[in-house]
C-alpha cells in the first residue's frame, strides 16, 4: 500500500484533506477576484491592498476567517 492510499484512509470524509490553504485561496481569487471575494467574505485582508501573502498570514492565525474561506471553497467546488 502506498502513502497516498494511507492518507486517504485516514480522513476519507474530509473534502479538504490534502488541500493547502494557498491552493484554496488562489482558486477563490481566480474565480471571484479580490473584489468579489471581499463581497463574499467581508474581511480587511481581501478589501484593503489584498495579496496572497498578507491574506495567508491573516487566515493562518484567524480560525473563524479561515473557516469562512474553506466553507466558500467547498460551496464553489460543489457547484463546478
Amino acid at each position: 500500500m502506498d502513502n497516498q492510499n494511507k492518507t486517504i484512509k485516514k480522513q476519507p470524509n474530509n473534502p479538504l484533506h490534502g488541500m493547502k490553504l494557498l491552493t484554496i485561496l488562489e482558486l477563490l481569487v481566480d474565480h471571484y477576484g479580490w473584489e468579489g471575494l471581499a463581497n463574499k467574505i467581508s474581511i480587511n485582508c481581501f478589501k484593503n491592498d489584498p495579496s496572497i501573502k498578507s491574506s495567508l498570514k491573516f487566515l493562518r492565525k484567524t480560525q473563524w476567517a479561515r473557516d469562512k474561506v474553506e466553507r466558500l471553497y467547498l460551496e464553489l467546488d460543489r457547484y463546478e
